[in-house]
């Protein structure tokens, strides 16, 4: 069976001319001042935005955008006022490109312009991971549709961010005989998965968090020198445009590799913890709340379950409880002496002193049920390490967050 999902394909425009770059400034500024004048006169219809825009020297795909998005700033929104940075956004039907293999860039986009023949085109540099994607968007046999495109200035750079629809696997149903994969989102361990093969731990995976640890704190520090020495804004979103890329770097590499080891299985199925409604009910001190609420665990598992779905490997969420506390062998709640290391308290149990994090996913691929029976939680005491020296790894937020105005980032080469 096959399904839809909806990605965004990114692209930075090479270098315009001089003539062009005054073309896409001004057409983004008059996008702009249409904007801020639709939201300002409280348009919550397609009507009345269209009132507002007709007079502006935009093209047509360009208004079709404002109608259909001014409404929503104000009731799905609830927007009380608007960023300076809004991207200029077009319908799909701004979506024309053309591909040359024998060019430098295969790929160039013809940017709408207002009035007839005033369109122009531009050559796209695309992210190396999408150009799959980009090859079946200009495949007519492929199914792939355009959606919404936003064009948005960083400084010096033209970014364009492209929706598309695209065909995949349907993964509503677990596969016969399936092999669950438990993957453990933490701090010290970013990713500790364990694929459970005749109910047993099997090659484990670990992917270290030293790195993302390292740069959440330097991040910290250096944006908070910033403020206290009253840096100029731009040198403060530079700096955080900067680590919020190395972290995306790092967690694009952490997601695909996750999937990639999912793979090597017969009909995976990835299970990972439902950890909506648990941070707020954390308080470890002002630096632990820090630590954990800075990193993005959700934005982790939301990029796993893409790469999952892409891959046609269906994802389930089960509940955290004691993941890290109970025996994965016998189920007994035992207790972690220190950050990494678990020990089953009953005696009659092969498992005296085990891997934590490898015990937790163990715990967290086995919860999950493929005849959709419920599982029950045990109860049990605080389950912190008893040294202090960390947290468990359960204790993360997982939640859907609600529509908001979108700022985009470019893509670095």
């Amino acid at each position: 069976m096959s399904a839809t999902a909806n990605k965004t394909l990114e692209a930075t425009l090479a270098p315009p001319t001089r003539c062009k770059e005054q073309r896409l400034q001004q057409t983004l500024t008059e996008y702009r001042e249409a904007l801020y004048e639709a939201f300002d006169n409280g348009c919550t219809t397609m009507s009345a935005t269209n009132d507002v825009v007709t007079p502006y020297n935009l093209p047509y795909q360009a208004k079709d955008a404002l109608k259909s998005y001014v409404p929503k700033l104000r009731r799905t929104y609830r927007a009380k006022e608007l960023k300076e940075d809004h991207p200029l956004r077009f319908v799909n039907r701004a979506g024309k490109f053309d591909r040359d293999s024998s060019r430098e860039y295969e790929i160039c986009w013809n940017v709408p312009q207002p009035g007839r023949g005033t369109n122009f085109w531009i050559p796209l540099r695309l992210n190396p991971e999408q150009e799959d994607l980009w090859g079946e968007l200009l495949d007519d046999e492929s199914g792939t549709k355009v959606g919404e495109l936003r064009l948005q200035k960083h400084r010096k750079t033209w970014s364009l961010h492209v929706t598309v629809e695209y065909e995949i696997t349907d993964t509503s149903e677990i596969p016969e005989n399936p092999t669950r994969v438990g993957f453990d989102i933490g701090e010290s361990m970013l990713v500790t998965g364990c694929a459970l093969q005749h109910d047993t731990p099997t090659k484990p995976l670990l992917i270290n968090g030293k790195e993302a640890k390292r740069l959440r704190k330097e991040m910290f520090t250096t944006l908070k020198r910033l403020q206290e020495r009253d840096a100029s804004e731009w040198r403060v979103e530079e700096r955080f445009s900067y680590y919020q890329n190395r972290l995306t770097d790092i967690i694009e590499k952490a997601s695909r590799e996750s999937v990639e080891y999912a793979q090597q299985f017969d009909n995976p199925v990835i299970v990972m913890e439902d950890l909506a409604y648990i941070r707020e009910s954390l308080d470890y001190g002002k630096y632990m709340n820090r630590r954990l609420h800075s990193w993005a665990f959700a934005r982790l598992q939301g990029r796993i379950e893409d790469k999952a779905r892409d891959a046609g490997i269906p994802v389930r969420y089960v509940h955290p409880q004691y993941t890290s506390k109970t025996c994965h062998s016998c189920k007994h709640i035992g207790y972690r002496p220190r950050q990494a290391e678990f020990k089953c308290k009953n005696p009659v149990c092969h498992v005296s002193t085990f891997q934590a994090d490898i015990n937790a996913s163990a715990n967290i691929a086995r919860r999950v049920d493929p005849w959709g029976e419920s599982l029950p939680v045990k109860q049990a005491g605080d389950d912190s390490p008893q040294d202090g020296s960390g947290c468990d790894t359960a204790t993360v937020h997982r939640e859907t967050s609600a529509p908001a105005q979108m700022t985009l980032t470019t893509h670095q080469d």
